[in-house]
């Protein structure tokens, strides 16, 4: 019987108690980088359980919730073109405006928004909004610059779509995209 997605979430709640998570223990020298996935159609389900996990004072570690989507909006702010995608969207299309917004938000701008307060020792980077963010951003990309940034800092990322061990697919059903360094939650 497949468990559902409450049971699954207790598990990610005890893999934020877990010593061996937090220190990054028994991964042969491997990044510590772990994937939740799950449906689509849990998302509110997800956002609960996030907001949960960010109150709850009783882990061991410190949660650095990232929305992905969050940053992509403080990242166009930064750039001042917020408030004019709508009308470029109009004007040039959207493959036009996509191209756009990957020359002037580029993986090392999300990376540097997330890192711009060094992640410390019993910091645990948990990344959120993979969904909302995409096409502008994809998770295997991001995941590849950020991790020489945050070292052994433990990465959490709840996402939907699947995870094999060798590709990420997000919704299930894009194309997938190769990205090895990560484990699954369970």
């Amino acid at each position: 019987m497949k468990e559902n997605i409450d049971e699954r979430l207790d598990k990610v709640r005890e893999l934020l108690k877990d010593p061996d998570f937090l220190e990054g223990n028994g991964l042969s020298n491997e990044v510590n980088i772990r994937m939740f996935c799950y449906e689509a159609k849990d998302e509110m389900r997800i956002c609960h359980f996030v907001e949960q996990i960010m109150a709850d004072q009783t882990l061991p570690c410190h949660l650095k919730e990232n929305n992905l989507y969050e940053v992509f909006l403080q990242c166009c702010e930064d750039k001042r073109i917020l408030s004019r995608i709508a009308d470029q969207e109009k004007k040039r299309g959207k493959d036009q405006l996509l191209k756009m917004i990957e020359k002037s938000i580029t993986v090392h701008t999300y990376v540097d928004k997330i890192c711009n307060k060094e992640p410390e020792k019993g910091d645990v980077l948990l990344l959120t909004g993979v969904g909302d963010i995409f096409p502008f951003m994809r998770i295997h990309m991001l995941l590849e610059a950020l991790q020489p940034r945050v070292g052994g800092i433990p990465i959490l990322v709840m996402y939907p779509g699947t995870f094999d061990g060798r590709h990420v697919k997000l919704f299930d059903r894009l194309k997938p995209n190769p990205y090895y360094r990560a484990f699954n939650v369970l």
